[in-house]
């Protein structure tokens, strides 16, 4: 597998448009890694730096299914929760530039990896065991 850096600065600049980036992507920006790297609050802090929206799949998928994630694995099942998860993302990843936090597992999966590859530029988040289990203990 290849792997790239992409290096994304930003500048200030004076007025209304203090946040402008100089950097807008032409698709998506999937925040990937393990529960509790910090997905979430960095995809949120990113997507307001870029100026772009900013979607939780975790959260769209509750939405969608109008049950919380625990209770789609209780009522439902692992298989039926990742299969609602892959028809999420792929809906999402169909959405105009934006930011997205994807959940622990989904980078798992063929299907939803390639679709990312497709059509998002993926990144993956690293944590040290310490910051994971701070922010497991969080949630």
């Amino acid at each position: 597998m290849q792997r790239s850096a992409v290096k994304v600065q930003t500048r200030q600049t004076g007025g209304s448009k203090a946040n402008a980036p100089d950097f807008v992507p032409s698709r998506a920006i999937v925040l990937v890694g393990l529960m509790g790297a910090g997905k979430t609050k960095i995809g949120r802090r990113l997507a307001a730096r870029l100026g772009l929206p900013f979607f939780d799949s975790d959260s769209e998928i509750e939405t969608a299914a109008g049950e919380t994630i625990d209770e789609i694995f209780r009522h439902r099942g692992e298989a039926a929760f990742r299969d609602g998860e892959r028809r999420v993302i792929a809906r999402l990843l169909l959405q105009p530039p934006h930011v997205l936090a994807t959940g622990g597992g989904a980078f798992m999966d063929p299907q939803t990896r390639a679709r990312i590859r497709e059509r998002g530029i993926s990144i993956w988040l690293r944590a040290e065991l310490d910051r994971f289990m701070q922010n497991i203990r969080a949630a």
